[in-house]
């Protein structure tokens, strides 16, 4: 049997990276379906201006989600500020194009800190709340990099297969109780990120609105694992159920090799 529908109106959410792209979109959906919203940006002049569209309802912070610290003070302040935390999502995340050859180490580091470093801290973080309470819900922002490998993005791809190797452990962990954890996997997204990408064969590219809407979806009915669009998921599982030399030549053939060029 299912679990329950969850009611969201006057539920607590947390949410990283929330002043731009998909994070906002995520925080508008939430509060929309009236949940109390705090997002968390590196930027204050992205938070200050996220606040002000989202409107009542909505407050921020700026963290830095790579400081244990600093992140652990964001959770906290939900809960002091808004009356308890119901919900964390680990939205944070950033890409840096190119062969892996010629990355620099900087550029690695910053993406194994922020997209997977910080969505391990965010989780434990939020579990050491979740657990004792008996209820609670982490939506982890994979990627259909999770699944689908792409040149020219490979820390990226690893970074997302960590996200999704952590977050279906942890669901492991958690069998039997009521605190809930999501991978949602996003495939291409209309934002900053993927403005240098190129079209892929069957690859469509949709709004951020449509995942913030899935976030939501995800809330209330407590699913495992998400895919927007739909068909990513059936993409992700081609790719990985196929031999590796006929995985590597539809990826060519569909030009999804050249997505991060």
């Amino acid at each position: 049997m299912g679990r329950a529908r969850v009611e969201l109106q006057g539920k607590v959410v947390a949410i990283t990276g929330g002043a731009r792209g998909i994070g906002f979109e995520i925080a508008r959906a939430c509060a929309s379906a009236g949940m109390k919203v705090m997002i968390a940006d590196l930027d204050e002049a992205a938070v200050q201006h996220a606040i002000t569209e989202l409107g009542s309802g909505v407050v921020g912070r700026v963290v830095d989600v790579r400081n244990d610290h600093e992140f652990a003070a964001f959770l906290e302040a939900a809960e002091s500020e808004l009356g308890g935390l119901d919900v964390l999502v680990n939205n944070a995340g950033l890409l840096k194009m190119g062969p892996l050859v010629s990355a620099s180490h900087d550029d690695i580091r910053l993406q194994l800190d922020v997209n997977l470093a910080a969505v391990i801290t965010g989780t434990q973080l939020a579990l050491q709340l979740f657990v004792p309470r008996g209820r609670g819900h982490i939506v982890n922002m994979a990627s259909s990099s999770s699944m689908i490998a792409t040149a020219n993005g490979a820390v990226y791809s690893a970074t997302k297969y960590g996200v999704l190797g952590l977050t279906r452990a942890v669901r492991g962990e958690l069998r039997g109780t009521d605190v809930r954890i999501t991978a949602v996997m996003p495939g291409v997204i209309r934002t900053r990120m993927t403005t240098d990408f190129r079209s892929a064969f069957s690859v469509r590219t949709i709004e951020p609105a449509e995942v913030g809407k899935a976030v939501v979806r995800a809330l209330r009915k407590g699913t495992p694992e998400v895919f927007v669009p739909s068909e990513v998921g059936m993409q992700g599982l081609l790719f990985t159920a196929l031999p590796a030399r006929a995985s590597d030549w539809v990826k060519h053939l569909t030009r999804a090799d050249k997505v991060m060029s």
